[in-house]
């Protein structure tokens, strides 16, 4: 007799998809809409990335209500209206005339997507997985990491019908993928006859002794412990890093005389090799100390961070794809996996939100200083080795979690 598949894995593949397209159009594929708008419109670097910046500070404030929302209701509302609003916000943006305009689109693609990508699809996978959690969220953390080969599609389209166009086909697309994969969605697997990992449980689980099962520590206890603070600042440097990476890697790579076509595979391939950490870091989260697994990812970034300045000398992008990409993949995964393992799952939601909330103060300061270091200086190494430093400070702070 086969065995039947665990629905939670169904939810994993959902959410694995939701975050393809999501992370290959809004995170990644923005990059690739840097040089043609400036172009257009003769906005300077700084302005530009503050687009994304904004992006950043929008879902930095709806994320802690969104994690609250996720665990007072469940996830599948938000991702639908998530899913909605970001197809709306990309048609918006494909109708720019001026700064103001452009910077209000980007305020609703954020909104939108803070409805469906991490805060939600991770909240809903640690709920139907604990023993194999690390695995799950490295499953579903590896659809955005696949969405880099996004980039050089997004890269064609432009260059073929132009940036508005790719705009409307975007956002159309959003709806078209999105809308089928937000009804997969369950939020607990106690409510269809199931524990975590797919344990049988054969008759529907009450709710009063859902509530009673894993409870762990309430938000309130959370945010009095170092241990959170730490994690929660770690994020915000991870984040710093990552997006000013993310952002600014054509038009850094463009500067130090890369052609565009080649930017673009190098932007694609990013979260593409970032998968290996996903998968990899996941699954060793799961074996060993998680704390100690976050320690090694990060290193791997600070490594790829020092590479980054010298990407010119032949075979160095590659070195920084290597260890860049899957440190990052990796660490993103991991975040998870330590807030479960650490405060449990019960105010789970509402943690990884104001976690959330933390790295986008830094997915703020990040892009936005980079392009001012380049509009001030016509260089971006400096900065790259700032972000070096600092990532040494988040490996002590994970090594003084308890």
């Amino acid at each position: 007799m086969i065995k039947r598949i665990f629905y939670g894995w169904w939810i994993v593949l959902a959410c694995f998809f939701i975050g393809l397209y999501v992370g290959g159009v809004v995170f990644y594929g923005f990059t690739a809409f840097f040089e043609p708008i400036r172009e257009e419109f003769g906005w300077n670097y700084t302005q530009i990335s503050f687009a994304a910046s904004l992006r950043g500070l929008e879902m930095g404030f709806i994320a802690p209500f969104v994690g609250f929302f996720v665990d007072r209701f469940g996830s599948r509302k938000l991702i639908f209206y998530g899913i909605i609003t970001v197809g709306l916000g990309l048609i918006s943006l494909s109708f720019t005339q001026s700064l103001a305009m452009f910077y209000g689109s980007f305020l609703l693609v954020a909104f939108g997507a803070g409805g469906c990508t991490v805060v939600v699809t991770m909240s809903v996978v640690a709920n139907w997985f604990h023993r194999k959690v690390g695995i799950a969220l490295g499953v579903m953390a590896s659809g955005v990491g696949a969405s880099g080969f996004f980039v050089p599609l997004i890269v064609w389209l432009i260059d073929v019908y132009g940036w508005r166009t790719t705009l409307i086909a975007l956002g159309l697309g959003m709806w078209v993928l999105g809308i089928p994969l937000c009804f997969v969605i369950r939020n607990r697997p106690e409510q269809y006859g199931y524990l975590p990992d797919g344990e049988s449980s054969v008759n529907p689980i009450p709710k009063l002794e859902i509530q009673g099962r894993e409870v762990g520590i309430g938000i309130k206890e959370a945010l009095k412990t170092r241990s959170f603070l730490y994690l929660c600042t770690t994020e915000a440097i991870r984040m710093m890093a990552v997006a000013a990476v993310i952002i600014h890697v054509m038009p850094y790579l463009s500067s130090v005389g890369v052609p565009r076509a080649t930017a673009g595979i190098v932007a694609g391939a990013i979260p593409l090799f970032s998968i290996i950490g996903r998968f990899g870091f996941g699954w060793l989260g799961d074996v060993f100390d998680k704390k100690y697994v976050m320690v090694w990812a990060l290193f791997l970034m600070g490594l790829g961070m020092l590479a980054f300045c010298y990407v010119q000398v032949t075979g160095v992008v590659f070195l920084f794809l290597l260890v860049f990409a899957p440190g990052y993949g990796g660490a993103m995964v991991i975040r998870g996996s330590i807030l479960r393992e650490y405060f449990g799952r019960d105010s789970f939601g509402k943690m990884i939100g104001i976690l959330m909330g933390f790295g986008s103060i830094g997915g703020i300061i990040g892009p936005t200083l980079a392009g001012w270091v380049f509009d001030t200086l016509g260089s971006y190494n400096i900065v790259w080795l700032v972000f070096c430093g600092i990532i040494g400070l988040a490996i002590w702070l994970m090594l003084r979690i308890r």
